[in-house]
């Protein structure tokens, strides 16, 4: 259970190369699922914003919690990261073309969402009626 992807990896016979995308791509997509990383990207994709007016536009997130966001977001290449030599300092987060490209992605998966809303609603509805029958 706790063997890392590159052990794993190995016991399967897969090459070096195909473990290591594997585990960048559990890792994307551990940051891209992220309901903050959703939401950062969503409010960035409208243009730049200041760290305060990214703060209030997202309900619930800490100071702490959207820094760290904001941190993996720059490291992965997504938002690029502005500071203006002023008084007082000001930093803006805009989206990189390769964040944008991504922006493009979620808005898909939000879309095919409300398309399949009801649905989704209604099935989850039988599962748990289902589900409680069995209790």
């Amino acid at each position: 259970m706790g063997s890392t992807p590159g052990a794993q990896a190995d016991a399967a016979a897969v090459s070096p190369e195909c473990a290591s995308t594997i585990e960048l791509v559990r890792d994307v997509l551990a940051r891209v699922g992220d309901k903050w990383t959703v939401l950062v990207i969503t409010n960035l994709a409208e243009g730049p914003l200041r760290f305060t007016a990214l703060h209030s536009r997202i309900a619930g997130v800490s100071q702490r919690m959207l820094s760290q966001t904001l941190r993996l977001l720059t490291r992965d290449g997504l938002v690029l990261r502005t500071a203006y030599a002023q008084v007082p300092p000001r930093v803006e987060y805009e989206l990189t073309p390769l964040g944008r490209s991504l922006s493009d992605t979620i808005t898909h998966v939000v879309c095919w969402v409300q398309d399949h809303q009801t649905e989704i609603v209604r099935n989850r509805d039988v599962y748990d009626l289902g589900d409680s029958a069995e209790r």
